[in-house]
Protein backbone atom coordinates (compact mmCIF):
# COMPACT_ATOMS: atom_id res chain seq x y z
CA UNK A 1 0.00 0.00 0.00
CA UNK A 2 1.25 3.23 -1.23
CA UNK A 3 2.13 5.44 1.68
CA UNK A 4 1.52 9.29 1.63
CA UNK A 5 4.38 11.50 0.39
CA UNK A 6 5.37 13.74 3.32
CA UNK A 7 5.98 16.05 1.71
CA UNK A 8 10.00 16.30 1.28
CA UNK A 9 12.44 18.73 1.08
CA UNK A 10 14.55 17.29 -1.37
CA UNK A 11 18.50 18.18 -2.34
CA UNK A 12 18.45 20.71 -5.47
CA UNK A 13 20.18 18.69 -7.98
CA UNK A 14 17.18 16.20 -7.51
CA UNK A 15 14.74 18.90 -7.80
CA UNK A 16 16.54 19.88 -10.85
CA UNK A 17 16.53 16.12 -12.54
CA UNK A 18 12.90 15.58 -11.48
CA UNK A 19 11.82 19.29 -13.21
CA UNK A 20 14.22 18.26 -16.12
CA UNK A 21 13.03 14.79 -16.68
CA UNK A 22 9.71 15.62 -16.41
CA UNK A 23 9.71 18.63 -19.11
CA UNK A 24 11.34 15.99 -21.27
CA UNK A 25 8.40 13.70 -21.41
CA UNK A 26 5.73 15.53 -21.09
CA UNK A 27 7.57 17.43 -24.54
CA UNK A 28 7.75 13.79 -26.32
CA UNK A 29 3.93 13.50 -24.89
CA UNK A 30 3.44 16.43 -26.98
CA UNK A 31 4.93 15.34 -30.29
CA UNK A 32 2.97 12.46 -30.25
CA UNK A 33 0.47 13.85 -29.24
CA UNK A 34 0.03 16.63 -32.48
CA UNK A 35 1.44 13.57 -34.88
CA UNK A 36 0.43 10.48 -33.85
CA UNK A 37 0.48 9.12 -37.29
CA UNK A 38 4.37 10.24 -37.24
CA UNK A 39 5.40 7.58 -34.39
CA UNK A 40 4.97 3.59 -35.39
CA UNK A 41 4.61 3.23 -31.71
CA UNK A 42 0.82 4.13 -32.26
CA UNK A 43 -0.47 2.40 -35.65
CA UNK A 44 -1.82 -0.82 -35.23
CA UNK A 45 0.86 -2.61 -36.59
CA UNK A 46 2.65 -2.43 -34.01
CA UNK A 47 0.27 -3.42 -31.51
CA UNK A 48 -0.30 -6.98 -33.78
CA UNK A 49 3.75 -6.75 -33.42
CA UNK A 50 3.49 -7.20 -29.75
CA UNK A 51 1.11 -9.59 -29.95
CA UNK A 52 2.53 -12.08 -31.49
CA UNK A 53 1.53 -14.73 -29.01
CA UNK A 54 5.13 -16.06 -28.00
CA UNK A 55 6.56 -12.64 -27.15
CA UNK A 56 2.70 -12.40 -25.40
CA UNK A 57 3.70 -15.53 -23.68
CA UNK A 58 7.27 -14.45 -23.17
CA UNK A 59 6.45 -11.22 -21.60
CA UNK A 60 3.95 -12.71 -18.87
CA UNK A 61 6.28 -15.70 -17.49
CA UNK A 62 9.37 -12.34 -17.25
CA UNK A 63 6.64 -10.33 -15.50
CA UNK A 64 5.55 -12.62 -13.50
CA UNK A 65 8.76 -14.31 -12.45
CA UNK A 66 10.10 -10.73 -10.73
CA UNK A 67 7.13 -10.06 -9.65
CA UNK A 68 7.39 -12.65 -7.76
CA UNK A 69 11.05 -12.45 -6.47
CA UNK A 70 11.07 -8.82 -6.31
CA UNK A 71 10.46 -8.82 -2.20
CA UNK A 72 13.30 -11.30 -1.48
CA UNK A 73 16.20 -9.46 -3.73
CA UNK A 74 17.14 -7.47 -0.28
CA UNK A 75 16.68 -3.73 -2.45
CA UNK A 76 14.12 -2.11 -0.47
CA UNK A 77 13.29 -0.19 -4.03
CA UNK A 78 12.24 -3.07 -5.91
CA UNK A 79 8.65 -4.03 -4.64
CA UNK A 80 5.83 -6.12 -6.61
CA UNK A 81 4.89 -3.07 -7.93
CA UNK A 82 7.67 -1.24 -9.29
CA UNK A 83 8.51 -4.86 -10.71
CA UNK A 84 5.37 -5.20 -12.34
CA UNK A 85 4.75 -1.84 -14.01
CA UNK A 86 8.47 -1.83 -15.29
CA UNK A 87 7.73 -4.89 -16.66
CA UNK A 88 4.54 -3.59 -18.52
CA UNK A 89 6.39 -0.20 -19.75
CA UNK A 90 9.02 -2.47 -21.18
CA UNK A 91 6.99 -4.30 -22.97
CA UNK A 92 5.10 -2.01 -24.43
CA UNK A 93 7.87 0.41 -25.27
CA UNK A 94 11.50 -1.39 -25.38
CA UNK A 95 11.03 -3.10 -29.16
CA UNK A 96 9.85 0.07 -30.67
CA UNK A 97 12.52 2.18 -28.64
CA UNK A 98 15.34 0.22 -29.48
CA UNK A 99 14.33 -0.20 -33.02
CA UNK A 100 13.92 3.65 -33.34
CA UNK A 101 17.27 4.36 -31.96
CA UNK A 102 19.04 1.90 -33.90
CA UNK A 103 17.50 3.74 -37.24
CA UNK A 104 18.06 6.78 -35.82
CA UNK A 105 21.76 5.85 -35.82
CA UNK A 106 21.45 4.72 -39.28
CA UNK A 107 19.37 7.88 -40.38
CA UNK A 108 16.31 6.11 -41.40
CA UNK A 109 14.20 7.68 -38.22
CA UNK A 110 13.46 11.26 -37.81
CA UNK A 111 15.02 13.36 -34.67
CA UNK A 112 11.65 13.51 -33.08
CA UNK A 113 11.31 9.77 -33.60
CA UNK A 114 14.38 9.11 -31.64
CA UNK A 115 13.88 11.81 -28.91
CA UNK A 116 10.43 9.86 -28.14
CA UNK A 117 12.29 6.35 -27.80
CA UNK A 118 14.91 7.82 -25.76
CA UNK A 119 12.55 8.87 -23.69
CA UNK A 120 10.26 5.93 -23.54
CA UNK A 121 13.19 4.28 -22.87
CA UNK A 122 14.50 6.31 -19.86
CA UNK A 123 11.01 6.49 -18.49
CA UNK A 124 10.82 2.57 -18.56
CA UNK A 125 13.99 1.61 -17.30
CA UNK A 126 14.28 4.63 -14.89
CA UNK A 127 12.25 7.65 -14.43
CA UNK A 128 8.68 5.52 -13.52
CA UNK A 129 11.09 3.99 -10.78
CA UNK A 130 12.32 7.16 -9.48
CA UNK A 131 8.09 9.08 -9.47
CA UNK A 132 7.70 5.33 -7.85
CA UNK A 133 9.86 5.64 -4.96
CA UNK A 134 9.44 9.06 -4.23
CA UNK A 135 5.70 8.74 -3.82
CA UNK A 136 6.25 5.59 -1.77
CA UNK A 137 8.89 7.09 0.27
CA UNK A 138 9.25 10.53 0.32
CA UNK A 139 12.40 10.84 -0.97
CA UNK A 140 14.45 10.26 -4.24
CA UNK A 141 16.14 7.19 -4.60
CA UNK A 142 19.96 7.17 -3.44
CA UNK A 143 19.76 3.83 -6.10
CA UNK A 144 18.83 6.23 -9.06
CA UNK A 145 21.93 5.83 -10.95
CA UNK A 146 22.45 2.61 -10.75
CA UNK A 147 19.09 1.54 -11.81
CA UNK A 148 19.76 3.72 -14.91
CA UNK A 149 22.37 1.34 -15.73
CA UNK A 150 21.29 -1.86 -14.28
CA UNK A 151 17.38 -1.13 -16.06
CA UNK A 152 18.52 0.03 -19.12
CA UNK A 153 20.79 -3.57 -19.50
CA UNK A 154 17.54 -5.27 -19.45
CA UNK A 155 15.70 -2.96 -21.45
CA UNK A 156 17.67 -3.36 -24.19
CA UNK A 157 18.05 -7.38 -23.79
CA UNK A 158 13.92 -6.84 -23.62
CA UNK A 159 13.71 -4.52 -26.94
CA UNK A 160 15.98 -7.41 -28.91
CA UNK A 161 14.13 -10.24 -28.02
CA UNK A 162 11.40 -9.41 -28.74
CA UNK A 163 12.64 -7.86 -32.62
CA UNK A 164 13.73 -11.26 -33.25
CA UNK A 165 12.42 -12.66 -36.19
CA UNK A 166 12.65 -15.43 -38.73
CA UNK A 167 12.45 -14.42 -42.84
CA UNK A 168 12.15 -16.88 -45.56
CA UNK A 169 15.23 -16.27 -47.25
CA UNK A 170 17.40 -14.76 -44.75
CA UNK A 171 16.80 -16.65 -41.52
CA UNK A 172 16.51 -15.38 -37.97
CA UNK A 173 17.29 -11.43 -37.73
CA UNK A 174 15.75 -8.02 -35.90
CA UNK A 175 12.45 -6.60 -37.15
CA UNK A 176 13.65 -3.47 -37.22
CA UNK A 177 15.94 -4.22 -39.95
CA UNK A 178 13.35 -4.90 -42.52
CA UNK A 179 11.52 -2.53 -44.49
CA UNK A 180 8.08 -3.10 -43.52
CA UNK A 181 8.95 -3.14 -39.58
CA UNK A 182 7.37 -2.96 -36.81
CA UNK A 183 5.00 -5.38 -39.05
CA UNK A 184 4.67 -8.48 -37.48
CA UNK A 185 6.37 -11.51 -39.75
CA UNK A 186 3.87 -13.48 -41.66
CA UNK A 187 5.81 -16.99 -39.94
CA UNK A 188 6.59 -15.86 -36.45
CA UNK A 189 7.26 -18.85 -34.72
CA UNK A 190 9.64 -18.79 -31.48
CA UNK A 191 11.01 -22.22 -32.12
CA UNK A 192 12.84 -20.53 -35.48
CA UNK A 193 14.16 -18.04 -33.15
CA UNK A 194 14.77 -20.09 -30.18
CA UNK A 195 18.27 -20.51 -29.88
CA UNK A 196 18.76 -16.32 -30.90
CA UNK A 197 16.51 -16.07 -27.68
CA UNK A 198 18.11 -17.93 -25.31
CA UNK A 199 20.97 -15.42 -24.53
CA UNK A 200 18.49 -12.64 -23.86
CA UNK A 201 16.65 -14.12 -21.58
CA UNK A 202 19.88 -15.44 -19.84
CA UNK A 203 20.48 -11.73 -18.81
CA UNK A 204 17.15 -11.29 -17.79
CA UNK A 205 17.49 -14.54 -15.39
CA UNK A 206 20.89 -13.92 -14.46
CA UNK A 207 20.34 -10.17 -13.48
CA UNK A 208 17.50 -11.54 -10.94
CA UNK A 209 19.86 -14.53 -9.93
CA UNK A 210 22.39 -12.39 -8.81
CA UNK A 211 20.20 -9.61 -7.06
CA UNK A 212 19.22 -12.26 -5.16
CA UNK A 213 22.34 -13.92 -4.52
CA UNK A 214 23.38 -10.60 -3.28
CA UNK A 215 20.93 -10.53 -0.23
Amino acid sequence: MMRPLPNPVMEPFFVAYLAAWAVACAAALALVARDPAAFSLTRPAYRRFLLVPWKLASFVVAAAGLALVAPYTGDPTWDRTDATFQSVLTYLGAPWAVGTLYLALRGRATAKAAYVAACAWLFGASWSYDLYILLRDGAYPPTWAANIAASSVLYLSAGLLWNLDWRPGRGVTFSFLEADWPAAAPAASFARVAGYAAPFMAIAALSVAWFVWQR
